[in-house]
């Protein structure tokens, strides 16, 4: 059994670069407390923003074509809708993250004062934790 949707090679391909994407998204977070005690914060928003958001906007672009593409053949319904409330609460929880992206994380770009690394410090922490709340709602699927 695979935990990929056997509805042919496109679909399979597509869900490759939606889980690439995640790893791209959200792998360089664990460098980030590092980085930080190095004294690195605008190195750590500048990777966040040239790296990190541009691959969340790519796994919710790979996201929807999945949900869009999970019609099996001989079937007039989508196994997956936006509807079920799994996919919709990650869609919520996309547009969570990217919001901490922009105005949590993105302002240590310019700005290196204390107020800007508690606030990318904080939009990390809340980053990490959307990681583990997307985990759970791409394996479990809860609602489907």
């Amino acid at each position: 059994m695979f935990a990929v949707l056997d509805l042919g090679t496109g679909y399979q391909i597509l869900a490759l670069l939606h889980i690439l994407s995640a790893v791209v998204a959200f792998g360089p977070l664990f460098l980030y407390s590092s980085l930080r005690r190095a004294g690195q914060t605008q190195t750590i928003a500048g990777l966040h923003m040239k790296m990190s958001f541009p691959a969340l906007t790519l796994l919710w672009v790979l996201g929807m074509g999945l949900a869009g593409m999970s019609k099996p053949d001989g079937s007039d319904e989508l196994i997956y809708k936006v509807s079920q409330a799994w996919l919709s609460g990650s869609i919520v929880l996309w547009v969570v993250l990217m919001a901490v992206s922009w105005f949590l994380i993105r302002p240590a770009l310019s700005d290196d004062s204390e107020a800007a690394t508690s606030k990318l410090m904080a939009g990390v922490g809340i980053m990490h934790l959307g990681l583990i709340i997307g985990l759970v709602l791409m394996i479990w699927k809860p609602g489907l």
